[in-house]
């Protein structure tokens, strides 16, 4: 019979952070926490006090016992103070693993069943309320849906083909990239403020302001998205700005989404016509739409707005996330796959609903 191990994993990004949180799993936890930790450590109770190495106190901590061989050390997150503890707990015969990267290992999650683990492997990867939301109701969607299989054969496998062609929470989760592009002073810095819902980036009436891509993340209606606010695809002289356009492109291609914003007031020929079909498959945005247009404006669809207001926002928004997730509003409620394990399990379920119960209890 193989030994139990004894593990330790940091739970949280690599790096200096405010705080950090170590694992420790096994049989040696008791002796190690007796040993190193100023207090008696409690079960499922926050206890404050000193981690020591010999005479050396390396932080005051706050220690949780999640159960018999299972605590987590809640530290100051500076570097040194984790691997100090990572090192002590090396020492005392912890396998140090791997931590910070996403998602989480199942060593470092408590789930009694393999859904309630992968619950919580992923829940830090969601970066808005409506993904953890989501997510966390995902262990009574499902059971929700294995009992409407069990009354409605019929409608429950249908149920199973919508979830197994849903996207939703996998977008909830990984944030797709979103690249907002346009001929030079169009307004796209100033529209990819409005969807930061503050001032990100530089805004000037002076064509080429934006030199390089400007990416991060933007909740749009819950769903976290990579923002991308792009330098005017124009010819340039400036072999600075003809460089950053260069560069542009390829992150353009990588997109999710590419948003092209035109300017109503300006011809629709030349840049701007050229953008058009370029991006034949954009999400087109005509700004300054408050302004009187040119002709050839009117038979061009889109989402009409005027960036400095705000005016036409909110559909924008509608827009960008229908395009990842068709029902909209989410519903965080329905059951929905973020794994390739659960997207097995519901593709054979459709031909034979039994197997579903192994969304619960299937090997990961």
């Amino acid at each position: 019979m193989p030994q139990p191990r004894n593990i330790a994993l940091l739970l949280t990004p690599s790096g200096v952070a405010a705080i950090a949180v170590i694992r420790l799993r096994g049989p040696r936890v008791n002796a190690f926490l007796e040993k190193h930790f100023s207090k008696a450590a409690r079960l499922n109770r926050c206890v404050h006090g000193d981690l020591f190495d010999g005479d050396v106190v390396i932080d005051d901590a706050v220690v949780v016992l999640c159960n018999a061989e299972t605590a987590d050390l809640n530290l100051h997150g500076g570097q040194w103070v984790v691997q100090s503890v990572l090192d002590l707990a090396s020492r005392e015969g912890f396998e140090v693993m791997k931590g910070g990267d996403l998602p989480l290992s199942f060593e470092a999650t408590d789930g009694a069943t393999v859904l309630e683990r992968e619950i919580e492997a992923y829940l830090p990867m969601a970066r808005t309320e409506l993904g953890v939301r989501a997510l966390l109701n995902q262990k009574q969607s499902w059971h929700e849906l294995q009992r409407r299989l069990k009354e409605d054969p019929a409608g429950g496998r249908r149920d199973l083909e919508d979830v197994f062609a849903d996207q939703t929470l996998i977008h909830l989760l990984n944030p797709p990239t979103v690249a907002i592009v346009g001929s030079a002073n169009v307004g796209k810095s100033t529209l990819a403020n409005q969807l930061f819902s503050q001032e990100r980036s530089i805004t000037a009436d002076v064509p080429g302001t934006t030199r390089d891509w400007v990416g991060e993340i933007a909740n749009i209606d819950g769903l976290a998205v990579m923002l991308m606010d792009t330098p005017g695809l124009r010819q340039t002289h400036d072999p600075i700005e003809a460089t950053a356009i260069e560069r542009s492109r390829g992150e353009i291609a990588r997109a999710g989404l590419v948003v092209l914003v035109l300017d109503a007031t300006r011809p629709l020929e030349g840049e701007q016509a050229e953008l058009l079909r370029e991006f034949s498959r954009a999400l087109v945005v005509v700004n300054k739409s408050d302004r009187p247009s040119t002709p050839g404006f009117e038979t061009v669809p889109g989402t009409r707005t005027v960036a400095i207001s705000g005016a036409g926002i909110d559909d924008l928004r509608a827009a960008i996330t229908k395009h990842f997730c068709p029902e909209t509003p989410i519903n965080p409620n329905r059951p929905r796959i973020w794994t390739i394990r659960q997207r097995d399990i519901v593709q054979r379920a459709v031909i034979e609903p039994a197997v579903l119960g192994e969304i619960f209890t299937g090997i990961g």
